[in-house]
């Protein structure tokens, strides 16, 4: 079977609809909420989303809380490493 769709991709179901703008900027979400991520836990890339926010990795079983179109937001990053930092800072301190 050929390619359907030239430049629109997974948002070719809307047709013509809703423009072109916001077509793109969903093109975006629907790529990264559907595509697999790699697991932390058995390293394989086996993570797929399940409903918004909860990731399953169907290789070693794990449930992970995470973003709702993605497995890490870019907040969910910095709040991480503030945290390792401010660990880091109070074993340092005698």
């Amino acid at each position: 079977m050929g390619k359907r769709t030239k430049k629109v991709g997974i948002t070719g179901k809307y047709g013509t609809r809703y423009g072109s703008t916001l077509r793109k900027l969903l093109r975006k979400i629907e790529v990264s909420q559907h595509s697999t991520y790699r697991c932390a836990f058995c390293g394989k890339d086996s993570i797929k989303r399940s409903c918004a926010g909860i990731w399953n990795c169907r290789s070693c079983r794990k449930t992970i809380a995470g973003g709702a179109y993605t497995l890490s937001t870019a907040s969910a990053v910095t709040v991480r490493s503030t945290i390792g930092r401010l660990r880091k800072m109070q074993v340092e301190q005698p």
